[in-house]
This record gives structure tokens, C-alpha cells and sequence, in this order.
């Protein structure tokens, strides 16, 4: 069962990301590749969620989420093979600030992303509400 959850999440979250993917690029034209950039913010901010409530359930519920959201759809959907290849491709075109500012953005705004995404699922998993 793990793996029939793990694959459709592949699927919807590869699905999703080439649709954030076209919707972004069609918006904003930029040699900066901003719908790599943005899937994978999204993607660190959603998995920083997920990750803290997985680790506040141990239940087979929360097992259920980390295979098919965690490893799945957002395994499918962060798109970090694609950012390196685009980050060389700008080096390539003699784009090295670019390139560069594109590494520096993905790994900070990413990692920023993620901790807010965990700490906003944390004090909702501790809320005596949940």
C-alpha cells in the first residue's frame, strides 16, 4: 500500500508542479527561473507542515500522510534536479549573478520556508483545540 500512495502522490504533485510551473512563467518573464523558485518555497513551506505533524502523530494516519504528501506529492512537486539544471544553464549563458543569486534565494528563502511551515503546524498541533 505504501507504494501505490507514494506513486499517486508522485503523480499528482509532477502533475502539479509543471502546472505551477506554466502559470508562473506565463506571468512573469525574467531570465530568473521564478516558477522553479516558487514551487520549491512552496514545497519547503508544505513540507515543514507536514513534518510537524507527523512528528506530534505518531498514528498510522500520520504514516499515511508522510508516504503520500510528504514523500510523495511534494517529492513530485520540489523540483531541486530542475533548479540545478536551470542554475547551470545560467552559468552557461554567462549569467553567473543571476545563477548565483538563484542558489543564494532557493536555499534561504527555502530554508525560511520550511521552519515557518513547521513552526505554524506546530502550534497548531499543540493547540487544545487539535
Amino acid at each position: 500500500m505504501s507504494w501505490l500512495l507514494i506513486a499517486i502522490g508522485s503523480a499528482l504533485g509532477g502533475i502539479a508542479r509543471h502546472g505551477a510551473g506554466i502559470f508562473i512563467s506565463q506571468r512573469v518573464v525574467s531570465s530568473f527561473p521564478w516558477g522553479t523558485f516558487a514551487v520549491n518555497v512552496i514545497g519547503s513551506f508544505a513540507i515543514g507542515i507536514c513534518g510537524a505533524l507527523v512528528a506530534h502523530n505518531r498514528s498510522a494516519d500520520a504514516q499515511l500522510v508522510r508516504e503520500f504528501v510528504m514523500i510523495g506529492f511534494l517529492g513530485g512537486f520540489t523540483t531541486f534536479s530542475a533548479f540545478s539544471l536551470q542554475t547551470l544553464q545560467l552559468f552557461r549563458d554567462g549569467k553567473p549573478t543571476v545563477a548565483i543569486a538563484n542558489i543564494g534565494a532557493s536555499v534561504i528563502v527555502c530554508l525560511i520556508a520550511v521552519a515557518i511551515g513547521y513552526q505554524v503546524a506546530s502550534r497548531f498541533a499543540m493547540s487544545p483545540s487539535a
